[in-house]
Order: C-alpha cells, then structure tokens, then sequence
C-alpha cells in the first residue's frame, strides 16, 4: 500500500482476525484501501437514505473493478430490526452474490451492526468492510466486532461478534454530521477517559472547548486515543468474558432509555450519557466516586451539550424492569459497571434494586 503520510493505522489484534483501523483526511477516495481487504469480485454497498447522497457516489467510484451492488435502507434506529435487515439479504441473494463477497457498510452505527450482521449470516460468514460516518461509530461501534439489531422487549439482543476486514476512518465526512450527532459521539470519547484512561479524561476537560468547535487537530486525537483504547480493549477479549464488559458503562441504563421511551427518541450517545451520570452518582453511592468526580464527569458531559438527566416519561421502577432485561445480567441479578476512579472501571457487579431505584429518584429530582 502506497503510503499516506497524514493517514495513522492502528491494528486490532485478534490473531489471524487481526486487522487494521485507518484514519484520515479525505481517506475514502484511496482505491487501495478498498482493494487491499476485498475478498473475490463482488462488492455489495450497504448504507442508508441520508448518507447515500453523500458518500454512495465517491465509495461506488473506487469499486468500478467489482460486480457492485448497493442496498439504501431507511434511516434511525426505529430500523435496526430484522424485518429491515432482510433487505440486504435480498439484495444479496437477488445479486447472486455468494461466499467471495464483500459486504461495505457505509454509515453510522446501524448500518455498520446491521451491515456486519448481514455478513456474519450470509452463507454462514462473507467478508466485510467498515465505513463509519458519524463520530460515535468512528470510535466505537465500527470496531471490535460487535453486530446486531434490536427487538422490541430489548436493544443489541439478536446479534453475533464478527469482526471486519478493516475499518475506514475518514475525519472529513464529520462535516456533514449535525451537532446533537456530534455530541452523541463525544460521549463515548468521554466513556474512555472514564473507564481507563484518566489522563485522556483530563485532555477532555482541558480541550473540550475546540472539540465542540470541531478543531481538526483535537478531534483527530481524540478519535486516535478512543480507537487505541477501544482496540486494545477488544484484543484483551474479544467476546465480552471480563475487560471488555467495561466499556459498557452507562450503556444498561441507556439501553433502558432507548428501550422504555421508544427507539429514536434518544440518540444513542446521549442515553448514555444520561446512564454514565447515573453509574457515577451510583459509584459515589457506593463510596468509590466523591462529590468532586460526580461534579467533574457531569460538567464535562454538560459541556460536550448532552443530557445529564433521566427522562420523567419513565418511572424508577420502568427502568429496573427494562434493566433486567440485559446481556450483562446473570441469573436474574442486574449487573452494572461501575467507577472505582475517574480512569479506572470495575468489572459487572450487582447492585440492589433498592440502590439503583434511589439512585434513579433522586437524579429524576435534579
């Protein structure tokens, strides 16, 4: 590969599953990133009705070589169903495509689980690609192999780990991204200074400022130090038996959240972030966190322009039915991650329903 002196490349490494992450300016348009993790000659193009105007084009462009096919879904969460991810199988089957295809998931975080799950079924594994366009799946979703769709009694349920080629990360597509979604990724960039790297929480305070001004050089740091942090996560464990399940804190609130008021309502990052407000003021309960940390993780989470409080819409006791219904949970108990430090998470722990129902009553009252 020809190299690209502004492009960094980091690796997942998961032995003979190993692959690369790209990131860069203006990244999309280097054919070779395609050719070099296309399997055979059959490329099917996989994304939705608001990115296809403005990427399909440029993505089509470097496939001219290929048997191409595109599949545009709708797009929001409300269609991370199965009824919707038939569509690619069709497009698939319709296509004769068979196990030498590549599969390009070209989107933000529903496309890419939707897109990597497609693939992971399809004649039982094809290759894919990961394209991610909006700043939450550039640093989180896209890598490490998690893929999935939603059912109604519960987020991420019906799903399989399976991992990409590559991922391609092209920092100019956030031009186009609109600011509650740029915020939605911000809070996964925060849930890593979080949960391991405090040194990144405070660069986060520090620069906060020319993120929300969208500073090239600040926000391609950020997206390198989050998919560091996420990549070395992943290689520790790729299937979510210990390390791996910290990077899921907030996330079995904010999946109560997605779940009780309605996929689409909330924007993913910013349920978490309202559940990583949670998991600290459950951590202070706990007497891990202090007042002091509380405040700081709120600030910061306030500054990044996300919610900080639950929805009125859903009882303390609405959140717990919808919490024990999580892939974390063990034998009926809920289980949550939790903050020992600012920087350093625990591993899932139960907690009593009496202290998570405080704990969600007296942020309702804030």
């Amino acid at each position: 590969m020809q190299e690209n002196k502004d492009m960094k490349t980091l690796k997942v490494e998961l032995g003979n599953r190993s692959y690369p992450i790209y990131i860069g300016s203006g990244i999309l348009v280097d054919r070779q990133l395609f050719t070099d993790h296309i399997k055979g000659k059959q490329t099917l193009v996989t994304t939705n009705e608001t990115i296809a105007p403005l990427y399909l084009e440029k993505i089509t462009a470097q496939l001219n070589s290929y048997n191409t096919a595109t599949v545009i879904l709708p797009d929001g969460e409300q269609y991370k169903t199965l009824d919707v991810l038939n569509r690619i199988f069709d497009a698939l089957l319709m296509n004769k495509f068979g196990r030498n295809a590549t599969l390009i998931a070209l989107g933000g975080g529903v496309i890419g689980d939707m897109g990597g799950f497609a693939a992971a079924c399809y004649q039982r594994g094809i290759a894919f690609i990961q394209i991610p366009t909006t700043l939450l799946a550039q640093v989180d979703s896209s890598v490490g192999g998690k893929t999935g769709v939603n059912h109604p009694l519960g987020k991420n349920m019906i799903g399989a780990f399976y991992q990409p080629q590559c991922v391609i990360i092209d920092t100019d597509v956030l031009t186009t991204l609109d600011e509650r979604q740029y915020s939605a990724g911000l809070a996964e960039i925060i849930k890593y200074g979080l949960i391991r790297d405090a040194a990144f929480f405070q660069w986060l305070e520090e620069n906060c400022d020319a993120l929300m001004a969208r500073d090239k050089i600040a926000l391609a740091y950020a997206i390198e130090q989050s998919c560091i942090n996420k990549a070395e996560v992943v290689s520790e464990d790729e299937t979510e038996t210990g390390v791996r399940a910290t990077l899921n804190l907030g996330h079995t609130f904010g999946h109560a959240i997605e779940t009780g008021v309605g996929y689409g309502e909330y924007l993913h990052g910013e349920a978490v972030a309202i559940g990583m407000c949670l998991a600290a003021e459950l951590s202070r309960r706990m007497e891990w966190l202090n007042s002091a940390d509380v405040a700081r993780i709120i600030n910061l989470i306030k500054r990044a322009k996300l919610p900080v409080d639950p929805p009125k819409s859903l009882s303390a006791e609405e959140f717990l039915q919808l919490m024990s219904v999580d892939k974390k949970n063990v034998d009926g108990q809920i289980k949550l991650i939790l903050l020992k430090a600012i920087g350093q998470a625990l591993l899932p722990m139960s907690v009593t329903d009496d202290l998570i129902r405080v704990t969600i009553e007296s942020c309702s009252e804030c």
